[in-house]
């Protein structure tokens, strides 16, 4: 047995894929296999502070920070885009930002879009 990750649609999945040599028969009956777990994900870099994570899994459609711009609490961060609707992150502290999400990029639930510190 070999294991590779398998990228579909942006998501990881680790695979086992069985070896035959050429000319050799067929295994008998394939076992079930449990489904496939995804893969961890690396990490995006993440400054230290609190972090704001997207509350739904969508699109970065814009980031409205700079890293190392001061925001108040309820200034707009980033606007994700979830089903056909625009959503204004906000800042629930006021502090210094450094920007993980970027402009285009696709984002789940709980990932950190920005860390305010």
């Amino acid at each position: 047995m070999r294991k590779f990750i398998v990228n579909v649609n942006g998501n990881s999945y680790e695979v086992e894929v069985e070896e035959v040599e050429a000319g050799s028969a067929a295994p008998a009956a394939p076992k079930a296999a449990p489904a496939a777990a995804p893969a961890p994900k690396k990490a995006a870099p993440v400054g230290k502070g609190t972090p704001v994570k997207a509350p739904m899994p969508g699109n970065v459609l814009d980031v409205k920070v700079a890293n190392g711009a001061s925001v108040k609490a309820g200034d707009t961060l980033v606007i994700l885009e979830a089903m056909k609707m625009e959503n204004e992150i906000k800042a629930p502290q006021a502090g210094v930002v450094t920007v993980v999400a970027s402009k285009g990029s696709t984002v789940n639930t709980g990932d950190v879009l920005v860390t305010i510190a």
